[in-house]
């Protein structure tokens, strides 16, 4: 029973006879009565009347033929890809000619239109102008031959690529600092489409010439299965890689080390060659395929791991490198997260019972006056 005279928070008062009731005895020690009791057992498919089973297989079957061109469909996208190709290799060339200086881009082609996210260094150097109208004549002419003076002796964007990895979590995360120097000598990374018996898609890092390998393009391939697998088409969840190879070994040092004769007790210094933590070691993982039914869960979490770095290189990061090294995808990628955050403050307000008391009304109070 409450007690709603006066102000101030609601008093209650409990009912000792309450305990007398074997309904509540009985809730205490968990015990319910049996139209009451929950049923803890899960579902049980063979159970069902045949006549329902048939109608699921019916349901089965809509679900392969659904899979079967959901199948055909990313095939076909896939062929798409291909056939645009051309088209995406014209920009890449381009990119890469004015990352490596070859060019230097026209006024026409540094002109973002509304997309221009600059204007506001625009009105500053507008604002400069203004207060240059209170200077003498003679000075304002200094200032503009000490201008002209100045040339850019810069070529290109410096530590494009370098920059753009280490602005991405997942890239930053396996970039050693002896990996620096050599990325630093990266001119491009270029994707390619397969057709044909084996569809899938190549990883192409092309650099200058170089005192760490011979080779100047390290090249990542990858094999994708589109449609489902005819012993588990169930299963399909949308193109799967399969297999990748690397195609070089950067990766090892070789160390000197002292060997002990066991029986003369003399040493020898030996030389080995062992591998290094690196980026590179994307290039150096074994050729797997996730049909191999032998493999250990160490070997699957690494495919996986692998299987993701070339799917985001491909989908997101080698499309977007531009906006990766200026820090504006990886701010798209917070915003989502804040967006999540925000959503959880909304759904914990809304647990909020309006028609509770305030936690201090004498604070309330005082707002309003």
């Amino acid at each position: 029973n409450s007690n709603d005279e006066g102000k101030g928070k609601p008093t209650f008062t409990f009912d000792s006879n309450l305990f007398k009731d074997p309904r509540v005895l009985d809730a205490l020690q968990g015990k319910f009565p049996e139209e009451m009791a929950v049923d803890d057992e899960q579902f049980d498919y063979e159970s069902l009347p045949a006549s329902v089973k048939r109608r699921v297989k019916a349901l089965k079957k809509l679900q392969l033929q659904y899979l079967e061109l959901e199948g055909n469909f990313n095939e076909r996208v896939h062929q798409l890809e291909c056939e645009f190709m051309i088209d995406f290799d014209k920009l890449s060339a381009k990119r890469k000619d004015i990352v490596t200086g070859t060019v230097e881009p026209t006024d026409e082609e540094c002109d973002l239109g509304e997309h221009d996210d600059s204007e506001h260094d625009d009105e500053d150097d507008d604002d400069d102008d203004d207060d240059d109208e209170d200077l003498p004549q003679k000075f304002k002419r200094r200032a503009k031959i000490s201008e002209g003076d100045e040339k850019d002796e810069t070529h290109g964007v410096a530590d494009f690529w370098l920059i753009a990895m280490k602005n991405t979590d997942m890239l930053n995360s396996l970039i050693q600092p002896a990996d620096e120097p050599i990325l630093k000598q990266l001119l491009d990374i270029h994707v390619s489409y397969t057709s044909g018996d084996q569809l899938g898609f190549n990883l192409e890092f092309i650099f200058k010439p170089n005192e760490f390998f011979n080779n100047t393009t390290l090249t990542k391939n990858y094999w994708i299965r589109f449609k489902p697998k005819s012993d588990d088409p169930f299963s399909y969840d949308g193109p799967e890689i399969i297999f990748s190879k690397g195609g070089k070994n950067v990766t090892q040092k070789t160390i000197k080390k002292k060997q002990r004769h066991k029986g003369k007790g003399s040493t020898r210094m030996v030389t080995q060659t062992v591998k290094n933590d690196s980026f590179f070691n994307f290039f150096n993982v074994q050729p797997y395929s996730l049909d191999d039914e032998d493999l250990e869960d160490d070997a699957l979490e690494q495919i996986q791991f692998d299987f993701d770095l070339g799917h985001f290189l491909k989908s997101r990061f080698i499309p977007k490198a531009v906006l990766y090294f200026t820090g504006e995808a990886v701010e798209d990628e917070y915003d989502d997260d804040d967006e999540e955050e925000e959503e959880e403050d909304e759904d914990e307000d809304s647990d909020i019972d309006p028609s509770a008391p305030p936690k201090n009304p004498q604070e309330c109070q005082n707002q309003q006056q």
